[in-house]
């Protein structure tokens, strides 16, 4: 019976979609196991966000936001993302340059035995 009257209600007003509750979010993965974050100070930072401006924190140890002893009304302070937790590369060799024109070959002249002067 109830069927019925379900079928005449869809017919008087309409098909009718009830909406599904929503999904609960699902936490996101992160796609390196080194994924960093740095602390970026909001406009009115307490002195210890803006002590931890520049350091790369892994993801997982990155202090929380806001900070246990900030004091602003309501803190601004937010993280920035990067890929790994090492920062731009300073060596020249990382970059493509070969230093002092050697490039992957050791600049000795021969092979020698030992360091000493007596064990050539």
């Amino acid at each position: 019976m109830s069927v019925g009257i379900l079928k005449r209600a869809r017919g008087l007003f309409g098909a009718i979609e009830i909406e599904a509750p929503p999904k609960p979010a699902v936490p996101r993965r992160t796609a390196s196991p080194f994924h960093a974050v740095t602390v970026v100070p909001g406009r009115n930072a307490c002195p210890g966000a803006r002590a931890l401006e520049g350091r790369r924190f892994l993801s997982k140890s990155a202090p929380v936001l806001p900070l246990q002893r900030c004091a602003a009304a309501e803190c601004t302070c937010r993280y920035q993302h990067h890929e790994d937790r090492r920062g731009p590369s300073r060596r020249a060799r990382d970059l493509g340059a070969a230093m002092d024109a050697y490039e992957e070959q050791d600049r000795r002249s021969g092979a020698r035995r030992g360091r000493r002067k007596n064990d050539r």
